[in-house]
């Protein structure tokens, strides 16, 4: 894992150059920042100025709307940037309780009429970590939303969590994306991408954005940013609706606004770029306030569970904050005053020490602390199951696999058949020299989940472990797929082909017809995605 120099505000990067021919013209734009729906504002604008210069640009049509289909390849060819970026992180755990988050959601929008089927049917619907310390969470086009550690790590409550994906989910089902671009005058969708690219860095260097801000465009940046409030209260009155079909408290939004709020008040060194992207004003504060029921409490108790207190503190010491600050917290369950303090408080102090430990390889320290954790979690059974997969992971990260599958072979909390244990029971086998046991559960997932690049790379290992390289190389090409680097996917089964060619009478003739099947399916996709560059 690598060590970063701590500062005050790390967005999520894309490090990239963005470089799009327009004509006998070429946009080039540095790109090294993670943007919301609010902040397509100033990309829509710039890139409606642009298109305004430029008569011969082709158009989206009498509407000027953009398609489901058109926003879904925009959203493809944003998503492929983040896949790339270094700070762009899967875990399975912390994902694993987003999605427990986002499922209900989704459905509650169905039930409602938000989220029509059309829509259900032709995005994405998936969520990207970033190993980032900022408290950010983003919308992008094509039903794909971004979703910083930094602000896993504060939220005190599922609740609260849940209204900042509720918001973002509304942003994606009223098609705001689709109405800005209806709103300024015609522009194709790959300018747009290029723009949104071109936008994805400016954290790091403002002067990328001021760039894009010449002339006589602060007037209408200033139109735009009133519609962008209009969708902003928009978002939080459908989110709003949303979280207590999908069971949560709706208080949770009114207690991230005033935590958000505070922040606004007591911090200004970037590290909050949610309040900057979605702008709080009274009005919005006010009606939030205005839909609690008379008599009910307005702030969510925090932290509600064992759990989201023991997922918070995965996220702050996954988002890489230094040795420093790893030692405090590995130190912190030691001082006066912890036995005292409530059980979730100390559930996320030992779970953070315990890792914090791990990652510093003091094995016998990160031991000790998790078993701590695991005797103070015993009788919650989510936060027990959490619990033992940090124990598992812990003798893994020590080289004792044998340990961590033992651990991970009895059904803790209900979880033997989540991803969670599916990946690190893969890999503890793996590193066991077991890696037999480990194919079928993954051949499983990915029939059912094929977009999940995480299982095909362990399948690949485990079928090389086993010997089947025909197989290794195929999972490794449908790995590259998976998040849309259709190049390498290509390479990858054309290489696969050259093996069968060589593989004799003994090759797996299934095998390398599934293989020439799959080159063809994605050299299409890469013909398509070449033309839109």
């Amino acid at each position: 894992m690598r060590n970063r120099k701590p500062s005050s505000a790390q967005p999520w990067p894309v490090r990239s150059l963005a470089a799009l021919s327009i004509g006998r013209k070429t946009l080039v734009v540095f790109t090294e920042f993670a943007i919301s729906v609010s902040l397509l504002v100033t990309i829509f604008t710039c890139a409606a100025s642009s298109a305004s210069a430029q008569p011969s640009l082709p158009t989206l049509g009498d509407s000027s709307d953009l398609t489901t289909s058109a926003e879904r390849r925009l959203g493809d060819r944003i998503i492929r940037e983040l896949y790339r970026d270094p700070d762009y992180i899967d875990d399975p755990v912390i994902a694993d309780y987003v999605q427990g988050i986002w499922r209900p959601l989704m459905a509650a929008a169905k039930a409602r009429g938000e989220l029509s089927s059309e829509l259900d049917e032709r995005f994405a619907w998936e969520i990207l970590l970033g190993r980032d310390r900022t408290v950010n969470a983003f919308a992008l086009p094509g039903g794909y939303l971004g979703l910083h550690l930094g602000l896993v790590g504060v939220v005190t409550s599922r609740d609260e969590l849940a209204s900042v994906l509720a918001h973002e989910l509304s942003h994606v089902t009223q098609r705001h994306i689709s109405r800005l671009v209806t709103q300024q005058s015609k522009q194709t969708p790959l300018l747009l991408g290029a723009m949104i690219l071109g936008a994805l860095a400016a954290s790091k260097n403002p002067g990328a954005t001021q760039a894009l801000v010449v002339g006589g465009q602060a007037l209408a940046m200033q139109n735009q940013l009133n519609f962008s409030r209009d969708m902003e209260r928009e978002a939080d009155r459908i989110g709003y609706g949303l979280m207590a079909p999908a069971g949560f408290a709706p208080q949770g939004f009114v207690s991230m606004f005033d935590k958000l709020q505070q922040a606004n008040r007591l911090n200004d060194n970037g590290s909050w770029p949610y309040l900057r992207s979605h702008p709080l004003t009274t009005e919005r504060m006010a009606d939030m306030h205005s839909r609690i029921p008379p008599g009910a409490t307005t702030t969510a108790a925090a932290p509600s569970t064992l759990e989201h207190a023991m997922v918070a503190a995965r996220a702050r010491v996954l988002s890489n904050p230094g040795v420093d600050t790893l030692r405090q917290w590995i130190a912190e369950p030691q001082g006066t005053g912890f036995t005292s303090q409530p059980a979730t408080r100390r559930a996320a102090v030992l779970y953070a020490a315990a890792l914090g430990s791990s990652q510093l390889r003091d094995a016998t320290g990160a031991r000790a602390t998790a078993k701590k954790l695991e005797d103070l979690v015993r009788n919650d059974a989510p936060a027990h199951r959490l619990a033992r997969l940090l124990e598992a992971e812990i003798e893994l990260a020590a080289g004792e696999a044998g340990a961590a599958v033992n651990m991970l072979s009895s059904d803790v909390g209900g979880g033997g058949n989540r991803r969670p244990e599916l990946v690190l029971r893969s890999q503890a086998l793996l590193r066991a020299g077991r890696a037999a046991e480990g194919s079928g559960p993954l051949q499983s997932w990915v029939a059912t989940n094929p977009r999940d690049a995480t299982a095909w790379q362990l399948l690949a290992s485990t079928w090389q472990a086993q010997g089947q390289p025909l197989r290794a190389v195929r999972a490794e090409a449908e790995a590259h797929a998976a998040r849309y680097d259709y190049a390498a996917a290509v390479d990858r089964f054309k290489a696969g082909q050259d093996l069968a060619r060589r593989g004799g009478p003994q090759v797996d003739h299934i095998e390398a017809s599934i293989i020439d099947t799959r080159l063809r399916a994605v050299e299409s996709l890469l013909r398509e995605q070449a033309a839109e560059r």
